[in-house]
């Protein structure tokens, strides 16, 4: 398996690095790929150094496949060249995710939909993975009409130079911002840009993309908020079933998902937190109880690691649920 990571010497790209060897896939070459900057520079990967090289170069290898966490414009540009030559692309960017032609994949969700006329995947956005994959079970047995999200989402989903503005904040050191506010002791109602709707680009991925993965009747609305922390993202889940529920069996359906990990105990106060998930591939959930002001109703909380679930680890399980289904 001749594999080609496309953004190699970035903040999510070095982590697929990590869990492509954490997950034992195989590979029988690896090509770290990145903008000319970057070409040449050593990467280590197993013990092994490798060498990156660019785009034209990597296309020109006929790879069996290519991970891409490069953005999005690179994605649109390159990723079809890719194709072209054979190669299949998973793309982490938000390029081809709203594509009616391309497939958004969550693999415990719908990994069944995959062929081997998909030669460009899309990786959902890193924290519609996580409510997806909390709602597929309660979808499936209750039917659910509405979710309202409320999400606190880590700095490393900007990447790293928010991480750097945090640094620099705490140390009273003048740096360049990612953000148009300090960060560090504050919390911003403002994930990606604005939208004519007044909603942002994050808050409507949540809801197109929960509709295309899960299903078109599902309403989504969403408030999302970037906070100053660096291990996960969390949301709060507001959800309305068509159908009433019985919150043992809530707990044993999310129990029972595959990528789902129950904490939910509050006489110990075990709960998901960021500073847990932090570095693990599961979602976790918990704080699962009954909205007392409307019928068939539930909150819960959902803390997912946005680099690994929601980006790095995603992709390659899709990866590896290609190679199972002799796909590449």
């Amino acid at each position: 398996m001749r594999i080609a990571v496309v953004g190699a010497t970035g903040m999510v790209g070095g982590v697929m690095l990590t869990v492509l060897r954490e997950m034992n896939f195989p590979i029988t070459e690896l090509i770290p790929v990145a903008s000319e900057a970057s070409v040449g520079k050593k990467i280590d990967f197993g013990g092994l150094e490798t060498t990156v090289v660019g785009m034209q170069n990597a296309i020109d290898m006929k790879l069996d496949l290519a991970i891409f966490s490069a953005g999005g414009s690179i994605s649109l540009e390159w990723a079809p060249k890719f194709a072209a030559v054979g190669t299949t692309v998973i793309d982490n960017s938000s390029a081809w995710r709203m594509d009616a032609s391309k497939k958004l994949i969550v693999p415990e969700i719908n990994g069944d939909l995959l062929t081997e006329s998909d030669k460009i995947i899309a990786n959902p956005n890193c924290s519609t993975i996580q409510l997806v994959l909390a709602l597929k079970p309660l979808h499936e047995k209750y039917n659910v009409k509405r979710v309202v999200v409320s999400t606190y989402q880590s700095i490393t989903g900007t990447g790293v130079k928010a991480t750097a503005q945090l640094a620099n904040e705490r140390a009273g050191i003048s740096g360049e911002m990612a953000y148009p506010y300090t960060i560090d002791n504050n919390c911003l109602p403002h994930c990606d840009d604005f939208t004519d709707n007044g909603y942002t680009k994050e808050e409507m991925k949540l809801t197109n993309e929960t509709k295309k993965i899960l299903d078109p009747a599902i309403n989504v609305t969403a408030t999302a908020v970037r906070v100053p922390v660096m291990g996960g993202h969390s949301e709060a889940l507001n959800i309305e079933f068509e159908n009433d529920f019985d919150l043992s069996d809530i707990r044993m359906l999310l129990h029972q998902q595959e990528g789902i990990t129950l904490k939910d105990d509050p006489t110990t106060n075990t709960y998901p937190m960021p500073l847990y998930s932090e570095g693990k591939n599961d979602v976790f959930v918990g704080r699962i109880r009954r909205d007392e002001s409307q019928k068939n109703t539930l909150n819960m909380w959902v803390v997912s690691d946005n680099l690994r679930k929601g980006a790095a680890t995603n992709a390659v399980q899709i990866a590896q649920l290609l190679v199972k289904k002799g796909l590449v």
